[in-house]
């Protein structure tokens, strides 16, 4: 049996890790493990080659995907996912771990109406933003690389009695900046999810300004499309100076924390199983309540994602 591993969509930390575990399960297995490389581009470019334990030594610590990884435009067309499928026949491989997010999932359910290709997804994009699992490889990493960022900013700020808005990735996803805003105790948070309650955070910040605050640290989610808006009220209605910094592709990067690789580990073993098990699968492994739990990838790309209760509930001192 011949198992491929790909990466595909952003990258995340964690994804080596997962890595170097799909070449040693899949040996320890009596089985052959195979690398796509540079994602959905390179399964139709037939860029696969048989892994070995070398090409994975000392990967651990480092963030990124040796493999690379892509987002494939001619994916979209039925005649470059046959070409596709047909380079995993060349190489006899009966199924494939995908390590990507929500955009990886559904190329991969189209491709298997069409061809019978067995596959098994393992969520990873620190958006954190997938259906049916708390938790995605990448995103521990992430906060920590943000908290890193914001704890920084946080020293400026207070020392020239300023107002920085900080704003996190996450796409249409506010998992990020909610729980920055939590672990940082920002006094501003605003992400798709909540409506942003101006009027309250203006009174509550007045008040505390007269009482001797001397900063603000507001963060915002990027797919509010809020933080030049919000910088503007800051200056304009709090009377603060106020700064922007946009955190961008540094929170996709970094050493992966040690959670994320033991994560790591522990996905990609359950997601080699499954595939060696079974005939035909399609599914997505997912982390809920303390436990691994498999999901038909239908129905995880038919869902949609929703921040915790908790997460949400905590938020509300900051309106």
């Amino acid at each position: 049996m011949a198992l491929a591993i790909l990466c595909s969509g952003g990258d995340a930390p964690g994804m080596n890790p997962a890595l170097k575990k799909f070449v040693d399960h899949v040996y320890k297995c009596g089985e052959t493990p195979y690398f796509i490389y540079d994602g959905l581009e390179g399964m139709i470019d037939g860029n696969i080659r048989q892994a070995c334990h070398k090409d994975v030594a000392g990967i651990l610590h480092n963030g990124g995907a040796i493999i690379g990884s892509s987002r494939s435009k001619r994916f979209y067309d039925p005649a470059y996912r046959t070409q596709a499928y047909k380079n995993l026949r060349k190489h006899d491989i009966t199924g494939v771990v995908v390590l990507g997010g929500d955009g990886s999932y559904n190329a991969f359910e189209v491709l298997s109406n069409e061809h019978p290709v067995n596959f098994v997804g393992i969520p990873s994009t620190i958006d954190n933003d997938i259906y049916g699992t708390e938790y995605c490889l990448g995103v521990d990493t992430a906060l920590n690389v943000i908290r890193s960022a914001v704890d920084n900013i946080r020293d400026t700020a207070s020392t020239f009695k300023r107002a920085f808005v900080v704003e996190t990735m996450g796409r249409e996803c506010g998992y990020l900046a909610a729980v920055t805003a939590l672990a940082s105790g920002a006094e501003i948070c605003a992400i798709p999810e909540m409506c942003f309650n101006k009027k309250a955070a203006e009174s509550h910040l007045k008040k505390e300004i007269a009482h001797g605050r001397k900063y603000v640290l507001a963060i915002v989610a990027e797919g509010t499309k809020m933080t030049e808006e919000i910088k503007k009220w800051l200056t304009d209605e709090i009377g603060m100076e106020t700064r922007v910094t946009v955190l961008g592709h540094i929170q996709r990067g970094g050493t992966p924390t040690v959670r994320d690789r033991i994560m790591a580990f522990d996905f990609t073993v359950r997601a080699v199983d499954l595939l060696m098990k079974n005939k035909t699968i399609r599914q997505a492994i997912g982390y809920r309540n303390g436990t691994f739990e498999t999901m038909e990838i239908a129905e995880v790309n038919a869902g949609h994602y929703r921040i915790p209760d908790n997460i949400l509930r905590d938020l509300h001192y900051l309106d």
